[in-house]
């Protein structure tokens, strides 16, 4: 039996097959080095109003993004948004974005303007996104400009503003306070990618 093993380990149609297998395995372990992400990007959003501005901030922003295929991915925790006032804190919380209900703001797309070939050498990208924005709930189709820029050390900082309006997403302003918050917010997106 053991000698059947060796042989067979020797046979010219096993090593071919072995090889066939390799060349076929590269390429998928080739496309996982096209691959990078950050768990402390930041989204920022601000309305400004004659009244008062207000501006949230999340650093636990958590992204993956694949040079191959041009796929981008991002998460953030509502809860993880932070406030210079508590009580704005609260009410985004709990009156606007009830993010007991509705925990996190996801995007799914595909980023276009930068490839494989592109990642491996320093530069700045004018680049485009396109995909779903789900916010409270409710997704939107969203296409925003962005900027990649490459350091010599291979970190990507990727940078997006684009401007979204809450009742797109079923966020209901009150009466009461609707002078108080713009019908058009600006969400700035930084993350900075790490290859994986």
């Amino acid at each position: 039996m053991r000698i059947a093993f060796v042989t067979e380990l020797f046979n010219p149609m096993l090593k071919l097959k072995i090889l066939s297998l390799a060349v076929v395995m590269l390429p998928s372990t080739l496309c996982g080095q096209q691959r990078f992400s950050t768990r402390n990007g930041t989204i920022t959003f601000f309305s400004e109003t004659p009244v008062e501005n207000i501006e949230g901030t999340n650093h636990k922003v958590t992204s993956v993004f694949d040079a191959t295929s041009g796929a981008m991915e991002f998460a953030a925790l509502i809860k993880a948004f932070e406030f210079e006032k508590a009580l704005m804190q609260e009410h985004f919380n709990e009156n606007y974005m009830e993010s007991n209900a509705y925990p996190k703001a996801i995007f799914k797309g595909k980023l276009t303007g930068l490839g494989e070939d592109e990642v491996a050498k320093p530069g700045t990208y004018e680049v485009t996104v396109t995909g779903d924005l789900t916010i409270h709930g409710v997704t939107k189709p969203i296409t925003a400009p962005g900027t990649v820029v490459i350091d010599a050390g291979g970190v990507l900082k990727a940078s997006s503003e684009f401007m979204i309006e809450p009742e797109d997403h079923g966020i209901k302003i009150p009466g009461v306070v609707r002078k108080n918050i713009a019908q058009k917010v600006k969400v700035t997106v930084q993350l900075d990618y790490n290859k994986m």
